[in-house]
This record gives structure tokens, sequence and C-alpha cells, in this order.
């Protein structure tokens, strides 16, 4: 197991960077790898949690739904995020899997107990909420003040960005597959699947 950590994209860019040797082998001897198919749930809202995941690669929605059944998609994780939320007994949240998800799974209990033990890790942690509760204070933004064309170009660009980190913005072009259909896309950004089908176009 070791060894796949030593190589994986979250050991070097996700919150796994943080730990120490030590730690990295008591985590990977508790840890354990999935691939998930599209649409399958990965956590309920408000259901107990008791494991953590690393997105090793693909793309994860997060929702919320009303009592009506109406959904709101909230969010979208990729690899190397971190998906959970510590000290909660509960998730506030739905996830699914969007694509194909390949994630890397460790007991609750053992993050938490390493978060206590390890500023390092408890940063790492910290930095990327921060990082996701500046995205969330953008997409308002997008969601409020933006055209129906400008969202789309937003979130284009949002997608791009995280399934490539290393993509050419300036370039006149780039190439690469949506991770989710119109019908989520269109939830996303708040518009009907009409329009976003003209602005794709």
């Amino acid at each position: 197991m070791l060894v796949l950590c030593q190589s994986c994209e979250a050991r070097h860019r996700g919150v796994c960077g943080a730990l120490d040797p030590d730690q990295l082998v008591g985590l990977a001897k508790t840890s354990s790898r999935h691939k998930i198919e599209p649409g399958i749930e990965l956590i309920g809202d408000a259901e107990t949690v008791d494991s953590f995941s690393n997105v090793l690669s693909g793309v994860v929605k997060l929702t919320k739904s009303l009592s009506d059944g109406r959904q709101q998609i909230v969010g979208l994780q990729f690899a190397p995020d971190f998906l959970g939320r510590p000290f909660k007994v509960e998730s506030a949240i739905n996830a699914e899997a969007a694509t194909a998800v390949s994630l890397c799974s460790f007991p609750k209990a053992a993050i938490e107990r390493m978060m206590k033990e390890s500023p390092e890790l408890e940063h790492r942690m910290l930095k990327q909420t921060l990082n996701e509760l500046d995205e969330a204070r953008e997409w308002m933004v997008t969601l409020g003040r933006k055209t129906a064309s400008e969202k789309v170009a937003s979130f284009l660009l949002m997608i791009a960005r995280n399934i490539d980190p290393t993509v050419d913005l300036t370039a006149k072009s780039a190439t690469f597959d949506l991770p989710m259909t119109r019908s989520d896309i269109a939830d996303f950004l708040g518009l009907t699947i009409e329009t976003v089908s003209r602005q794709l176009t």
C-alpha cells in the first residue's frame, strides 16, 4: 500500500502530503481503494459518516435536496480533493459519482486523530476548506450576476482548470470531455437544458 501512496497524486497535491512517513504508513494500513461507476451515491444526506476519501480520479458532484424532491448541485470535487467533513457525525450533503471515480478511503476516526496530532495535516485541511470557500463565493457571483453565456463560459473554465491543471488557458482552443450531462450542467448553473444546449453549440 505504501508503494501506491508514494506514487499517488493525493500524496503530493492532496491532504496526505502533510503526513510524515510514519503517519503515511499508519494510514496506508487502514486505507482501501475503490472504483465507482457514474451515478452511484457515495454519501447520503444526513447519513452517519464512518470514513473519508481522497478523490484519485474522476468528478464527484455534491447536492442538496428539497422536501419536494428537487435538488441543487452545490459543488464539484476533483482529484486530489478530500471528500468528507471531519468532526461531524452526519453528512450535510449528498455526494454522487458524476463520472467513473477512483477513491482512496480511510476511517474517519484515523483522520480525526491525525488532525489532532499533526498541525501540518490540520493546516492542509484548513487550506483546502478555505479554497473551497473562495470558490463558493466566486460561484455566487457567477450564479447571481452573470449572463447565461458567461455562466457557461465560467463553468467550462472551471472544468478545464480542474481536469487538467497544466492546460494553457491563453490558448485559442482546448479539448476535454465534459464530466456532466447537460441536465446536470443546467442544474448547476440555474439554467434550462435548452439554454445550456444553445450556449454549447
